[in-house]
């Protein structure tokens, strides 16, 4: 049994140099060796026939890190007979597409064969990077593979991944690694079976534990212990623990608990509770996460769960993104945690996000309401003489700066979208719109 990615050298050759990692050398050779995903790639799925027979096509692969994402685009290149093309969206821009998808044509033209792009963390591209791939996966230039921590429908955007199958990858169970660390430990060729290494049982269920299905942290680990050992050693559980303490959360920058940290910074925040978010954001952080993720997370708490009981916290939030870009850790989690403070601690309203919900359901699925005469565009003769603008009172020509003027379509007039909650900042706004409400309908002078 062995784990995720691409040999670094024909099964046999001489090597020179060290050894690559043990989580590069246990590496699957068949999709009868790769590990997890059996809804997917078992006997009889849909997924597995087709790369069988070469017909994958192009995929964005969406799951945590250490299940399979490399690997499974490996073996979708073998099966395929693809040249398997690695390209990272950290390393690379539009300029290394264009190149990488020109010596794929060239390719296809000199010797046949096509070219599988294997994109890691393809999220981390823009929109425009990423519309760079689509007129090549149309002509088929290249047949795609995206993988990605971060869920394809906010971080990938619609025509690619219209162009794409999503294929979600699940973590590994603590069963399925410990059965590869056992045969990490016997593997000979590519293992560390050379070393006649045991473990005990409550070791090997503590290390599949504490990898959170992960099984390039798994691995990690159990190489860590075994650097600690004599040939013929036995790893225990304290190994494991002290391993794990020392090296597992330098190795992963979002491992299988990373949208969890963030799910749980994000509702502690939500709840006023101070003390409960600053330690999730130290969690977070000293996991390795990306301070950039919890300071978008911060942006999204200002917006949709402070709102305008306080607008001065997307200010705040929007300041700590800035701060963390400029400064980086460890200094950037002074800023980050400020804010972290300052939303928990402040008023709450949902109000903004149920007002978008609803105008947003109204278009939808209601009518499509004509814009009123006198709120459409009056420039030029012709949009003049069919009455557009006419009737239009420009409010600030009034004393009270409101007009006694309709600005919502007959058909949604009274539809109340915005209800302003009671705390905070809020109650002023409500205060505002009833004088504004009694203006337009002409009830005040």
């Amino acid at each position: 049994m062995t784990l995720f990615g691409e040999p670094s050298e024909e099964p046999g050759a001489k090597r020179r140099g060290p050894l690559p990692p043990l989580a590069e050398r246990m590496r699957p050779a068949s999709l009868d060796e790769y590990l997890g995903q059996e809804e997917l790639l078992g006997p009889g799925r849909s997924l597995r026939a087709a790369i069988e027979q070469g017909v994958a096509g192009s995929l964005v692969l969406f799951g945590p890190p250490g299940v399979g994402k490399t690997t499974l685009g490996l073996l979708i290149a073998k099966h395929a007979d693809l040249h398997f093309e690695p390209f990272s969206a950290v390393l690379s821009g539009v300029a290394h597409v264009r190149a990488a998808v020109a010596d794929a044509v060239k390719r296809q033209q000199s010797d046949g064969r096509g070219t599988l792009l294997f994109v890691d963390e393809i999220h981390r591209f823009n929109k425009a990077q990423q519309d760079a791939f689509l007129p090549h996966v149309e002509k088929g230039d290249i047949v795609l593979v995206g993988a990605t921590t971060e869920n394809p429908s906010f971080s990938i955007n619609a025509a690619l991944l219209s162009r794409c199958r999503v294929v979600p990858l699940h973590p590994l169970v603590s069963e399925q690694l410990v059965d590869l660390v056992r045969a990490a430990l016997i593997d000979k060729e590519r293992g560390l079976g050379v070393r006649e290494l045991t473990i005990h049982d409550d070791a090997v269920a503590r290390l599949a534990a504490l990898a959170g299905g992960d099984a390039r942290r798994a691995l990690v680990c159990l190489e860590a212990c075994a650097a600690t050992c004599v040939d013929g050693d036995a790893i225990d559980e304290a190994m494991i623990v002290e391993a794990f303490q020392h090296r597992t959360l330098l190795h992963d920058k979002s491992g299988a608990q990373h949208y969890d940290l963030l799910s749980a910074l994000h509702k502690s925040l939500r709840n006023s509770d101070v003390q409960a978010a600053v330690y999730w954001l130290a969690r977070s952080l000293e996991a390795g996460a990306d301070p950039q993720h919890a300071a978008r997370r911060l942006v999204a708490v200002a917006a949709e769960d402070v709102g305008l009981a306080d607008p001065m916290a997307l200010q705040v939030a929007m300041a700590a993104v800035s701060a963390v870009q400029f400064l980086g850790l460890p200094e950037g989690r002074l800023p980050l945690t400020e804010a972290v403070i300052y939303l928990a601690a402040a008023p709450k309203s949902n109000s903004v996000i149920t007002a978008i919900t609803a105008a947003t359901e109204a278009v939808r699925n209601g009518k499509q309401h004509a814009i009123p005469l006198h709120l459409r565009n009056a420039q030029g003769g012709v949009a003049r003489e069919l009455g557009h603008g006419l009737g239009y009172i420009y409010a600030h020509d009034t004393e009270a700066g409101v007009a006694a003027m309709q600005c919502l379509p007959d058909g949604l007039v009274g539809q109340r979208f915005y209800r302003p909650g009671e705390r905070g900042f809020e109650q002023r706004i409500s205060d505002r719109m009833r004088d504004n409400d009694q203006h337009r309908e002409g009830r005040r002078g």
